[in-house]
C-alpha cells in the first residue's frame, strides 16, 4: 500500500499583532500620569485629603509669624493697626464718621471682613506658583493648595473676631441674637473667597506677574467697598447714576461687609442694607465657588509643568 506524502512546506506559526501602547495601558488599568480626573472623582479626591488641607492650613498659620517676637499676636494687631490708620485718615481728617453711628465698630468690622477676602485672593494668586516644589514632587489634587490657604485666612479671621467682640463691647454694642448671623455670613464669604482664590491660582500659575498687580486692584476694590465710609449715606446724599448705585450695592465685598455689620452692630439697621442682600450674598458665593472650582479643575493637568 503506497503512502502519499505532502511535500508542501509547513505553514509558519501565526503571531498576534502587537498592541498599541494605549490599548496595552488600558488592558492593565494604567492611566496617564497627571491626567485630569472627572469632576466627581476630583471632588472625592479632595474629600479624602481633607485632613491634609486642614493640617496644612494650620501649619502655615502657625509658621506665618514664627520669626516675630510677638508671634501670633500679629494676627490681631495687623488688622487693628490698619483700622487705626484708616480711622485717622478717613474718620478724622476726612470726617467720614459724621455719617455713621458707632464708627469705630463700623470701621473695624469692615477692615476685618475685607482683609479676609483680600488675603485669600493674594494667597490664592501664589498658591501654585509659590509651591512648585510641592506640586512637582507629589501627586494630589492641586485645588488642595488654594483651599488650604483660604482656610488659613478663615482661621486668622476667627482670631481677629475675638478682638472685634472686645471692641464692640467696649463701645457699648450689646450682644444680641443677630450675632448668630455671623455663621452663615462667614460660610458664604468663605465660599466666595475660595472660588475667587481658585480662579487667581490658575491665572497666577501661568502669569506670576499677576501677584505684583493684585495689590493695586485690591486696594481699589477696598475703596469702592464701603470699608471706611457708608455706601448707604453716600447713595442718599449724592445723585449718583443708577448704574453706579447698582455696582456699589451689589459689590460682593460690600455685600458681605454690610451683612456682618448688620449681624454685629445694633445701630446698623436693615434699611441700610441693599435690596435682596441675602440673595446677592448667596448668588456671589455660588457663582464664585462653583464657577471657580470648575475653572481651576479644567487646568488640573497643567499645574507645575513648563
Amino acid at each position: 500500500m503506497s503512502q502519499v506524502l505532502d511535500a508542501s512546506p509547513p505553514a509558519p506559526p501565526t503571531t498576534a499583532a502587537p498592541l498599541a501602547p494605549a490599548e496595552l495601558a488600558a488592558r492593565h488599568g494604567l492611566t496617564v500620569s497627571g491626567a485630569r480626573p472627572s469632576l466627581p472623582a476630583y471632588v472625592r479626591q479632595l474629600w479624602r485629603r481633607r485632613h491634609f488641607i486642614t493640617a496644612f492650613a494650620t501649619a502655615k498659620l502657625t509658621a506665618q509669624y514664627s520669626q516675630a517676637k510677638l508671634g501670633q499676636l500679629w494676627q490681631v494687631m495687623t488688622p487693628l493697626l490698619n483700622a487705626a490708620v484708616y480711622y485717622f485718615i478717613f474718620g478724622v481728617l476726612m470726617n467720614t464718621k459724621r455719617d455713621v453711628e458707632d464708627y469705630v465698630p463700623f470701621l473695624v468690622t469692615g477692615v476685618f471682613v475685607f482683609t479676609f477676602t483680600q488675603q485669600s485672593v493674594m494667597a490664592g494668586t501664589r498658591a501654585i506658583s509659590g509651591s512648585l516644589g510641592l506640586v512637582r514632587a507629589l501627586h494630589f489634587p492641586r485645588a488642595s493648595l488654594p483651599i488650604s490657604y483660604c482656610l488659613q485666612q478663615l482661621q486668622q479671621l476667627l482670631f481677629s473676631m475675638g478682638a472685634l467682640v472686645v471692641i464692640l463691647l467696649c463701645f457699648g454694642v450689646p450682644p444680641t441674637a443677630s450675632w448668630l448671623l455671623v455663621v452663615p455670613v462667614l460660610v458664604l464669604q468663605f465660599t466666595f473667597n475660595t472660588g475667587l482664590a481658585l480662579v487667581m491660582a490658575r491665572l497666577g500659575s501661568k502669569t506670576p506677574d499677576i501677584a505684583q498687580l493684585m495689590p493695586f486692584v485690591l486696594r481699589t476694590w477696598m475703596y469702592a467697598s464701603g470699608v471706611m465710609w457708608s455706601i448707604d449715606a453716600v447713595l442718599k446724599d449724592r445723585g449718583l447714576p443708577h448704574a453706579v448705585q447698582v455696582l456699589l450695592e451689589c459689590n460682593p465685598a460690600a455685600v458681605y461687609i454690610d451683612l456682618m455689620r448688620f449681624a454685629l452692630i445694633d445701630t446698623f439697621r436693615a434699611d441700610q442694607l441693599p435690596p435682596h442682600v441675602w440673595a446677592w450674598a448667596l448668588g456671589w458665593a455660588l457663582l464664585a465657588g462653583v464657577g471657580g472650582f470648575i475653572y481651576f479643575w479644567k487646568a488640573e493637568e497643567t499645574y507645575g509643568r513648563g
